[in-house]
Parts: structure tokens; C-alpha cells; sequence
């Protein structure tokens, strides 16, 4: 419900001075100040006693009518139902007030606090139903974007444990080789691959982190693809200093390496070439197309997921673009 201590202080005496005086209920002149205060007392309490009937109406019918899409028939049908509570207890009051003052019994004077009763009902009520709706859509959307969000880091630790056993399968077999033909190799392979790891194992549950840190990871990632694929891959990065001090989320770098590599073919006379460089607004990151003779097995969670993140976090959205020799994804750059 909403908190309206505020336009009950106001609106309370306004309303309960303001409609008798409307609709010639009170004669002022027949009566004396404290004969006129007790009046208006009176009138206050009609006022307070129509606001809380028509909040407890509000309160008890909205969820009856929860199922209704439509949102005029809710508010239509709030306030019908006030309108007569309101009409009721106005009708009630003025008879009261005609029956122990000395003003003469008029038709005209009590239909015309009828009126002014069922229009302020209405007023507030179409009031409060409005500031009510909207509260609900905001409720709404904000529920509906964290289960989005929920539903993002649920999607990025889907394709966290999909990656990994695959990753470590082919790392381990690379070490493997490495410490039987090249042990020296062997050993700064091995470091590189623990440096991976404690990367993944410090920012995979954070929303951002400076792009200084995810290319620091992505050179010791890169590293480990170049020695399991042969020196088949190359990576260039053009940035600047003040470009490395903007944010990102984590392994996004990586989850554009890692399908540029799952969607293309490439050999040491065809390398596959990787740019990660700043432009406008944008990280851009390109890579050279040969697509694989084969069809290759993808959930497409990746570039997904990466999507939805940046949606979620930054209400901003990746752009994926491909030219007759490039695939390009520009992130938006968060300061």
C-alpha cells in the first residue's frame, strides 16, 4: 500500500472544511467560532472515516482482481465500489449534521455534498490505483530483471563447467607431451595454466573487473592455446593506458577467443588472427573468417551469455558484425 501519512495530514481537514463550505451544508453565520470548530471537527472525522473505508475497499479488492488484465476494469471497478461507500457514508453524515444544527433540512444541499463526496472518492481513488500500478509495473520489472540476471550467472556457470573438463582434457595431454619432450617448456606451461586457473577461481562471481586484469589472463590463456594448437594463432592488442583502465566481464576476452577458435579452420600458412583494439565507444574484438568444412558442435551460450550480462548490468548490448573477411563483436566500453 502506499505510505500517504503525508496526503492524509493534508487532504484530511482540507476535505472535511472544503465540502460542506462547497455545497452550503454550514452557515457560517448561524453559528459561533467554537460552535463552528466542533462543526468542522465533525466534518473532519466524516472526511477520515470516507479515507479509511475507501483504503480498506482498495486494499481488500485489489487482489480479487489480480487475474483482470485489463487495468481499467481494476480501477473501474475500485472505484465504483468507493464511489458508494463514500456516497453512503456522505449521505449518513450530512443527515447527522441536518438533524443537530440549525440549518434547515435541503434536498439540493445534501445531493450537493453527495457530489463533491463521490468526486473527491473518485479523484484520490483513480489517484491512488495509478501511483498503486505503477509501483507494481516497477515491482515487476525489477523482479523480472533479477531473475534475468539470476538466469545469466546460472548460463555463465553452465558454460564454466562445459569448458572446463574440455580444457583441462586438452591441457593435460599438452603437458603431458611437454614434460616427456620438453620439460623446461613443461614447467612455465604448468605455471601458466595455474595462473588460468586462479583467475577463473578470483573473478568468475564478479560483474566487473579492469580490462589490465582480463588481458593479463588472456595472455597466459593465450599462451597455452598457442602451444597446444603449434603456434597456429596469432593475438595482437592495441590499446592504451587509459583504454586498460576501463571495465569489463570477466573471460569476455575469453569467450570471443575461445569461439573464434571453435568456428574457424587455420594452419601455419593460414594462421588465425585475433585483434583486440579500441574504437569510439567500443572494445572491439576481429578475428580472420575460414569457416570449418565441418559442422561444428555449439550450444551458442557463449556469445549469449555475454549478451544478456551487459543487458542486465548496463542496459547496453554487444554488436556482432561480420565483413567478407572479418568477424567483429564490439563491447561497450564501462567506466
Amino acid at each position: 500500500m502506499i505510505k500517504d501519512l503525508l496526503l492524509k495530514i493534508i487532504f484530511i481537514p482540507t476535505l472535511g472544511v472544503g465540502l460542506p463550505l462547497i455545497s452550503s451544508l454550514i452557515n457560517y453565520k448561524n453559528y459561533s467560532p467554537l460552535e463552528l470548530l466542533a462543526a468542522n471537527v465533525f466534518f473532519i472525522l466524516t472526511s477520515f472515516s470516507i479515507w479509511k473505508g475507501c483504503n480498506w475497499i482498495h486494499i481488500k479488492l485489489r487482489p480479487l482482481y489480480r487475474p483482470i488484465s485489463n487495468p481499467f476494469n481494476k480501477i473501474g471497478a475500485v472505484c465504483l465500489v468507493s464511489a458508494l461507500y463514500g456516497a453512503c457514508t456522505g449521505g449518513l453524515s450530512s443527515f447527522v449534521w441536518l438533524k443537530i444544527s440549525r440549518e434547515p433540512f435541503s434536498w439540493m444541499s445534501v445531493y450537493r455534498f453527495l457530489a463533491a463526496c463521490v468526486a473527491a472518492v473518485i479523484i484520490f481513488t483513480l489517484i491512488y490505483e495509478i501511483l498503486f500500478l505503477s509501483k507494481e509495473r516497477e515491482l515487476d520489472t525489477k523482479i523480472v530483471d533479477q531473475l534475468d540476471k539470476e538466469l545469466s550467472q546460472v548460463e555463465l556457470q553452465v558454460l564454466t563447467n562445459e569448458m572446463d573438463p574440455h580444457f583441462i582434457f586438452n591441457s593435460l595431454n599438452t603437458l603431458n607431451h611437454l614434460i616427456l619432450n620438453q620439460p623446461k617448456q613443461a614447467h612455465l606451461f604448468n605455471n601458466r595454466l595455474a595462473q588460468v586457473y586462479k583467475y577463473f577461481l578470483i573473478n568468475k562471481n564478479k560483474d566487473l573487473i579492469p580490462l589490465k586484469d582480463e588481458l593479463e589472463f588472456i595472455e597466459d590463456y593465450f599462451y597455452l592455446l598457442q602451444i597446444r594448437h603449434e603456434n597456429k594463432l596469432d593475438l595482437q592488442t592495441s590499446l592504451d593506458d587509459k583504454s586498460r583502465q576501463v571495465m569489463i566481464p570477466p573471460c569476455s576476452l575469453q569467450i570471443l577467443i575461445e569461439n573464434a577458435i571453435k568456428h574457424n579452420e587455420f594452419s601455419e600458412t593460414n594462421p588465425l588472427h585475433i585483434k583486440v583494439y579500441v574504437n569510439d565507444h567500443y572494445l572491439q574484438v576481429s578475428n580472420n573468417i575460414k569457416p570449418k568444412l565441418y559442422a561444428v558442435n555449439s550450444t551458442g551460450i557463449g556469445l549469449k551469455n555475454l549478451s544478456s550480462r551487459y543487458k542486465i548490468l548496463f542496459k547496453k548490448d554487444i554488436t556482432i558484425s561480420t565483413s567478407h573477411e572479418n568477424f567483429i563483436v564490439k563491447l561497450p566500453l564501462i567506466t
